[in-house]
């Protein structure tokens, strides 16, 4: 039909570009949030303070950082 090796290369040409599409784009847009569109700031936050990387003093003082930078 449409003969010869671009006959049998265009279908896993056109699959690949959509898999580098699906791949590469989510990372283009992250910018310091997740998938989802959410900052993950304070999940990383949260999961320092539990496992005791910071004290709740630096925690709270963190926090009120990231929160005032959010209203901003």
């Amino acid at each position: 039909m449409m003969g010869g090796w671009f006959g049998m290369m265009i279908i896993p040409i056109i699959i690949i570009g959509i898999i580098v599409f699906m791949v590469y784009k989510p990372m283009q847009n992250n910018n310091g949030k997740d998938i989802g569109g959410r900052d993950n700031s304070m999940d990383i936050l949260s999961e320092r303070f539990a496992r005791g990387e910071i004290n709740e003093d630096e925690y709270n003082h963190k926090k009120d950082l990231i929160l005032n930078y959010k209203k901003q």
